[in-house]
């Protein structure tokens, strides 16, 4: 790493800051550079527990950089994770206040919830596949706490890998005969549709964002627990979340999910 334990406590306890008031920061790789993933991950930890602290729970991951597009645009060939906390869980149909994020975004994906504990290393794309027990349609509020979207890798780690709130749709049980590779989905806003995806866009299988972060965590001495959301990654293009828009993500076999956001 290339940052010091202050150092670390510091950067967490600005992204917590900003968190709390809505106002963003100025990227830590404006200063440093050569920050890089595991010096993000220090930060991510360091605000994780300052949020533990307040009561939150984690209650699963959420991927990210899970498309090729998204990896060639940061340099990495990896995606990034961040913890997903009980307090950003929305139901279907939920209502948001634009207040309540910086410069949100909106994406849709795929979520699962761990039907069995999963550990890796050493997990593969079939073992992840059979932990899952249940599929739900997923819309995303990415958020970044730093300055107009000026994230380098380290920086969207540290700020819970861009995490706002989430969207979940009704649970379905896993299905061993559905490809969700092949799982259809359309995006719309106002009616007017935004943009088309399909599972493969994650991974190239979500069961493999599922394996991925199993072993990554692993690694950490973190097992993925029974109950736990993964979010597998977004679709398609994130798209500005703005006063007065209605977002619909309509899923094959896992149905219709809806976001609204207040006018002023």
């Amino acid at each position: 790493m290339s940052q010091s334990a202050e150092q670390v406590r510091d950067r967490a306890r600005a992204l917590y800051e900003a968190r709390a008031k809505r106002v963003p920061i100025a990227p830590f790789t404006d200063q440093n550079p050569e920050l890089g993933m595991d010096d993000g991950y220090a930060v991510q930890r360091e605000l994780t527990a300052l949020l533990l602290a307040d009561g939150d729970a984690v209650i699963g991951y959420k991927a990210g950089l899970t498309s090729v597009p998204m990896q060639e645009m940061f340099g990495v060939s990896t995606p990034d994770y961040g913890p997903v906390f009980a307090s950003t869980v929305l139901a279907d149909g939920a209502n948001v206040s634009p207040e309540a994020f910086i410069a949100p975004k909106v994406e849709a994906e795929i979520v699962f919830r761990l039907g069995v504990p999963l550990r890796g290393p050493g997990v593969t794309v079939e073992q992840a596949r059979a932990a899952v027990g249940e599929v739900m349609a997923g819309l995303e509020i990415v958020d970044s706490r730093i300055e107009d979207w000026r994230i380098r890798l380290a920086d969207t780690i540290a700020d819970l890998a861009s995490n706002g709130a989430v969207v979940l749709g009704t649970p379905v049980p896993v299905d061993p005969s559905v490809d969700y590779r092949l799982l259809g989905l359309a995006f719309s806003r106002g009616g007017a549709l935004l943009a088309t995806g399909a599972g493969a866009a994650a991974l190239g299988d979500p069961a493999a964002v599922v394996a991925w972060l199993a072993n990554t965590l692993g690694e950490r001495g973190i097992t993925l627990e029974a109950g736990q959301l993964i979010m597998t990654g977004a679709l398609h293009a994130a798209v500005p979340l703005l006063p007065g828009d209605t977002f619909v993500a309509e899923f094959d076999r896992l149905g219709a999910i809806t976001l609204r956001v207040d006018k002023p």
